[in-house]
């Protein structure tokens, strides 16, 4: 995926000391400080982690130097006089939050972490990665029975669906052709437009991915619903689990742009992972976190419906990673594996069912990635 380069902008920030032991002029220090905040909402407005990334770094940095020197030991507030320059600085610390939503157009992953890094180091991300080391007690072979006595729910409910199978699309199918049917006998012949309909349909599935048909579908409440409960346990499996994410994408035209063919999608990052990969080798732990994050949405799924409907893809990820193994995993140690990995994630998911909750309500109402991340802190923090 091509994107522009990123540009390091060097920045002059306020002066937040005291100049031979006397404050410096308080209007001039507002007046910088102001300017060079605008500076940072213009690299989150184009969408520049790096830059955004370095002016929090170098701010905090001159803060923390300021705060460790006896002649400029004041409080932040006391630089800001008065009761409306204490709400302004809290306000440009609630902007640290923003940082995560230019990490989408990142091309570097480590930026990324470094991100969540920063924000975590600062007090903002307390249960990043809160779940790191969490493997629940228990069998590692799971089989069909015992899976259905941790769940109660059959294996094949914690299966994707292929479309035409699943409840919804069959009714789909049955209402479309009763439909054609009944145009038929009214006279009404519509079989070159439908020949043209499914020609088209046939373009998107081997050209664009079935983006098109992706896109239409995400119009339908229910289907739409579905899509968002998925994504969220994605995300809050990879928050937990300490995997950085780098965006979520629900729109298939938009997942397309980026190289997701007809798909919404989550986009998290296994910094232990990849560098294993890169070495040839590939531990239990690693590949325990990359699956139950991969399973996590048809976790979340089989958790509020009963069933899951999606997760093709995610499957087919699954397949294609057992295959690095030497040798390869065998169709029963990957179902296994399966089942192992969605139990966990099906759990995990049930004992932060209001932190889901929280994400799927964000992003149903279209909030940036840094305001999920926020809902989710907010429904875990201690009441």
């Amino acid at each position: 995926m091509a994107l522009s380069s990123l540009h390091f902008t060097p920045l002059q920030f306020p002066s937040l000391h005291r100049c031979n032991g006397r404050p410096t002029n308080p209007s001039r220090t507002r007046a910088g400080a102001l300017r060079e905040w605008r500076d940072y909402e213009d690299a989150l407005k184009d969408k520049d982690l790096k830059r955004a990334l370095g002016f929090l770094r170098s701010i905090e940095t001159l803060q923390d130097q300021n705060l460790s020197t006896p002649q400029s030991s004041i409080s932040d507030s006391e630089h800001f006089k008065g009761e409306d320059s204490e709400l302004e600085w809290l306000l440009r610390r609630e902007k640290n939050w923003e940082v995560l939503d230019a990490c989408l157009n990142a091309d570097d992953m480590k930026l990324v972490a470094g991100a969540y890094g920063f924000l975590q180091s600062r007090g903002f991300l307390p249960n990043f990665g809160k779940c790191r080391n969490i493997v629940l007690d228990g069998p590692r072979d799971v089989n069909p029975t015992y899976l259905k006595s941790s769940t109660g729910l059959e294996a094949s409910k914690l299966s994707p669906k292929k479309w035409g199978l699943s409840g919804s699309s069959t009714a789909v199918f049955v209402g479309f052709f009763g439909g054609v049917s009944f145009l038929i006998n009214r006279g009404i012949d519509i079989r070159p437009n439908l020949a043209a309909i499914l020609g088209l349909a046939m373009i998107d599935a081997v050209f664009l991915g079935g983006c098109c048909l992706a896109q239409l579908s995400s119009y339908w409440p229910p289907f739409r619903r579905r899509i968002l409960v998925h994504e969220a346990g994605h995300l809050l499996t990879a928050y937990l689990m300490g995997c950085p994410i780098r965006g979520v994408i629900l729109d298939p035209i938009v997942a397309m742009q980026m190289g997701i063919q007809g798909q919404a999608g989550t986009q998290f990052w296994d910094e232990k992972l990849e560098k294993e990969l890169a070495e040839g080798r590939l531990s239990c732990s690693a590949f325990d976190r990359y699956c139950m994050v991969l399973f996590a949405g048809i976790a979340a799924e089989a958790l509020i419906y009963g069933e899951a409907e999606g997760g093709e893809n995610d499957e087919n990820l699954f397949r294609s990673i057992c295959l690095l193994f030497d040798p390869p995993l065998s169709i029963a140690q990957m179902s296994n594996q399966a089942r192992w990995s969605v139990l966990q994630s099906y759990n995990l998911l049930k004992w932060h069912k209001n932190a889901h909750k929280a994400a799927v309500k964000a992003l149903e109402s279209r909030s940036s990635l840094s305001n999920v991340i926020r809902r989710i802190e907010e429904a875990m923090a201690p009441t």
